[in-house]
């Protein structure tokens, strides 16, 4: 069995569209943290609009493999395209367990 662990919150601030990468969010880590691993839930106006994985992480032009609360980031995502300044992404990972 899974179960969704919510890792972090961030916030979208500025939108970049750049050619041959597509739609990159720069946003804001508002609590918890963001991995290379996670899961982004898209949420405008409190709906869930979309759910995908994450292509590209990076903090300034490095790529991160994590990013932490309190700092800027820019995320990519696989297959959304359609981010808007003031969407909120839930990150989280899927974590396998045992019912004993």
């Amino acid at each position: 069995k899974f179960r969704e662990n919510l890792m972090g919150r961030i916030e979208v601030r500025q939108v970049y569209k750049i050619s041959n990468v597509g739609t990159i969010a720069g946003a804001y880590v508002l609590d918890g943290k963001v991995t290379r691993q996670c899961e982004i839930r898209v949420v405008r106006d409190g709906i869930v609009i979309a759910e995908d994985k994450i292509d590209s992480l990076k903090r300034f032009k490095d790529d991160a493999k994590e990013v932490a609360s309190g700092f800027e980031c820019g995320i990519g995502l696989e297959r959304f395209n359609d981010i808007k300044e003031g969407d909120i992404f839930e990150a989280f990972i899927m974590e396998e367990y045992r019912e004993d």
